[in-house]
């Protein structure tokens, strides 16, 4: 478990099929924290190739399904706890004596389960309302779900992997907070040297899609989900050595801030910015120079302020080059590619993503009209990574259809929870 910088060859990932956790969420995308309904089996299907593409560039990708099966297998101590964490989660309810009779014949019948329908149970957290139909007949059975964990699939976001190991961080909304558990606890079960695993402490939140390691330096977002208290903390924990670190705050456009705020725009460090190597990044120069941060070092195991600045000038001053992105390709999770070497990219095809947002009128009016001055002035067929920026850059790149997975809000980077570069 070692990420020194987001550009050195990806070795493994994690990731998580979406399931039936998502199908829920068709129902009220917004309070499920999505940006807009999907075809949910397409979308799975492009989970699929994601897979693909990553296992032929050459990267072990783990599927977080899987590698509960296989623990459940092979670890009777992790199947123990497995099988606690399950009693648990699913709840009776309803006349008393049903309530135990049925309590007590699922703990008798656990062990029958297989390790598939556990961990669907463990997604959807099941309520049985018993409702008694006579004597001489059985219960009729109500089935609630109290939470799916229908954003299960943005595995970035529930850990931040550092070159010290993995720092698991607190979410800010409350439908994603169960998360962060049910990682912690599979992956201290997977990867067993406990030294390389640090929490959160404190009241901070801390979301792993607003960490970029660069080796010596690392860039940390805030906003609407991170926040100040968790990045200090995340610095604080030792998990990563860089010697210092730019804390960032997530910017929005000038004409959006007359608007009533939307979390979703720019809620993370990486729906505006990434790397593709150690000289250059992607990212919208408008956002980056209005990104107000403050430096830290880190030297002496003691966070300092140093001085304050913007993305735009901590970058110019680490001669790190700027890749462009208009607010069409930003808007159209552009940034949110994921890094396989220096300069190779597994992008979104954000021209694909762009006609989805429109055709589902997702944008405000002012957003969209940004959008359509954008379009009429650049040709919105060569959109990032087919930019010209990008190609005079030398970009080398792999695009990926994820039009339909987009809809939870979020790319191939919040997709994957990277676990070893170098």
């Amino acid at each position: 478990m070692s990420v020194r910088t987001e550009w050195n060859n990806l070795r493994e990932v994690i990731m998580h099929r979406p399931g039936v956790e998502i199908d829920y969420a068709m129902l009220a995308p917004k309070p499920f924290l999505f940006e807009r309904p999907y075809k949910t089996t397409m979308a799975v299907k492009e989970h699929e190739k994601l897979e693909r593409y990553l296992k032929e560039a050459g990267v072990r990708v783990k599927l977080l399904k899987d590698v509960v099966m296989d623990m459940f297998e092979s670890s009777g101590k992790f199947r123990e706890i497995f099988l606690d964490k399950i009693l648990k989660i699913v709840r009776y309810e309803g006349d008393k004596e049903s309530v135990a009779r049925e309590e007590k014949a699922f703990r008798d019948n656990i062990s029958v389960l297989d390790s598939s329908t556990l961990f669907n149970l463990m997604l959807i957290e099941p309520s049985v309302l018993l409702k008694s139909e006579g004597e001489n007949g059985p219960d009729y059975p109500s089935v609630n779900s109290n939470l799916p964990l229908a954003n299960l699939y943005f595995m970035r976001d529930q850990q931040a992997v550092s070159n010290g190991g993995i720092f698991f961080g607190r979410m800010r909304m409350r439908q994603r907070q169960k998360e962060n558990s049910i990682t912690e606890f599979i992956l201290r079960s997977v990867y067993e040297n406990r030294e390389q695993f640090k929490s959160i402490n404190g009241s901070g939140y801390f979301e792993g899609g607003d960490f970029m390691p660069a080796g010596d330096y690392a860039i940390i977002g805030t906003g609407s989900r991170s926040d100040l208290d968790g990045a200090l903390a995340f610095i604080n924990s030792g998990i990563s050595s860089a010697k210092e670190f730019l804390v960032v705050e997530n910017p929005i456009y000038d004409f959006m801030e007359k608007e009533p705020r939307d979390q979703m725009i720019n809620m993370h460090l990486d729906t505006y910015f990434n790397f593709v190597s150690k000289d250059a990044v992607v990212t919208s120069p408008v956002l980056a120079k209005k990104a107000k941060g403050t430096i830290y070092s880190h030297s002496d195991g003691v966070p300092k302020k140093v001085s304050t600045t913007t993305l735009s000038a901590y970058l110019k001053s680490k001669g790190v080059e700027i890749i462009p992105l208009s607010i069409a390709e930003q808007l159209s999770y552009s940034s949110n590619f994921l890094t396989l070497k220096e300069n190779h990219l597994l992008a979104v095809d954000s021209s694909k993503v762009l006609r989805k947002l429109i055709s589902q009128n997702v944008f405000s009016p002012s957003t969209l009209a940004a959008i359509d001055h954008v379009m009429n002035v650049e040709d919105g067929s060569n959109m990032f990574p087919r930019s010209r920026a990008a190609k005079d850059y030398g970009l080398d790149f792999v695009t990926a259809n994820l039009s339909e997975l987009t809809g939870g809000y979020g790319g191939a980077h919040c997709m994957t929870a990277s676990i070893i570069r170098g």
